[in-house]
């Protein structure tokens, strides 16, 4: 479906405009959130993997990796409105259980760990450094959402590999707890499946509301 054919669908156009506002809607609110979620109290776990090494900047690269990515996803995805759409949905869906489940389990940092200093997200924000925004990996889950959604197979290899090395990266940064990083793409898999089932759902109800019109 094109997008002229797309925006002319009522139901699929305000789709489109309701995802958008939720969109930017749960990004304002999890900003907020994670400077409220720094002022709180955490735990540190014992992790049985990040004692072995020294922890090593690599922030440029995972930064490079993350944001290239997503430029990438959207524009092989903008040809296909509907497909974009489940991308921004259940990256939004994402953006929500993150909220919930740091909000469930407070952590403090792992020991030695180099804070990874995005300029644009602090830019947004209260510029405020990060460091406990912990349970889940959200570069690794939103690299593995981009693996799901993407339809190109170059693209879905292109991404599934940057998933493990960014996560892999974020554990030699100390940035994460290795369950962190475990747990990131059962996540995405779960934000992704819920959006696609409501989304099969939705297609039937706008196929019959038009077989009775």
């Amino acid at each position: 479906m094109t997008w002229g054919k797309f925006l002319k669908e009522k139901y699929y156009r305000n789709e489109f405009i309701i995802s958008l506002l939720f969109l930017l809607v749960v990004l304002f609110s999890f900003t907020n959130f994670l400077n409220y979620n720094e002022t709180r109290d955490g735990i540190v776990l014992a992790d049985p993997i990040l004692h072995y090494f020294n922890p090593i900047d690599l922030t440029w690269s995972i930064f490079i990796a993350i944001y290239l990515s997503l430029v990438l996803a959207v524009i092989s995805l903008f040809k296909n409105p509907k497909k974009l759409i489940i991308l921004f949905q259940a990256y939004t869906l994402l953006l929500v259980i993150r909220m919930v489940m740091m909000f469930l389990m407070p952590l403090d940092p792992p020991p030695g760990m180099i804070p990874l200093n995005d300029i644009l997200v602090q830019s947004y924000g209260t510029g405020q450094l990060l460091t406990k925004d912990l349970f889940f990996s959200g570069h690794t889950a939103t690299l593995f959402l981009l693996f799901l959604t993407a339809e190109n197979k170059l693209l879905r290899k292109t991404f599934l590999v940057l998933t493990i090395i960014v996560g892999i990266s974020v554990l030699l940064q100390h940035v994460h707890y290795a369950v962190d990083v475990a747990s990131a793409p059962f996540f995405s898999y779960l934000s992704y499946r819920l959006i696609y089932l409501l989304q099969t759902k939705g297609m039937k109800y706008s196929l019959i509301n038009k077989s009775d019109e």
